[in-house]
């Protein structure tokens, strides 16, 4: 009689490099003024950060970014950071019909080497990322979800 035992590995190279790496990622997005760049080292080190990217002309960008405006009080201690890998005209439209850059912890940035879509392997928009004050991955949600439930997993 012969027994075999056989263990398996997944391959971690098959994962997301979100999941290999559940850390702040190692952006670099031009910001508004098309000067500046905003870089891992630029995320605040000791608040959550919601990292939201976005296209200006999608439907369900522009309801999830209303919806955040509308509960903002909720927001005021955690960094958001929002990235697109549209034209600069669009960005700084959205930028200016939402006031964006009126909030001190809002940063809107291009993302020009499409860097995030690749990182998150982003199917669908809006893609948020929620991290923890430690810079730790807590969830990310591809697609419209209702802003209380993003709220309800900071505070978990």
């Amino acid at each position: 009689m012969v027994s075999v035992l056989v263990v398996a590995q997944s391959d971690s190279t098959q994962l997301p490099a979100y999941k290999r790496f559940p850390t702040l990622p190692p952006v670099k997005l031009l910001l508004a003024d098309s000067i500046s760049h905003f870089g891992k080292e630029n995320f605040n080190k000791k608040s959550p950060v919601l990292i939201i990217i976005f296209n200006p002309d999608c439907e369900h960008c522009q309801k999830e970014t209303e919806e955040l405006l509308d509960s903002m009080n909720h927001f005021k201690n955690i960094q958001i950071v929002m990235a697109t890998m549209m034209p600069f005209d669009k960005m700084n439209e959205f930028i200016k019909k939402y006031k964006l850059d009126n909030f001190k912890n809002i940063v809107v940035g291009q993302d020009n080497q499409y860097f995030l879509p690749v990182f998150y392997m982003v199917s669908n928009l809006p893609y948020l990322a929620l991290y923890n004050k430690m810079g730790e991955l807590i969830t990310t949600y591809e697609g419209a979800v209702p802003i209380h439930t993003v709220i309800n997993k900071f505070n978990e």
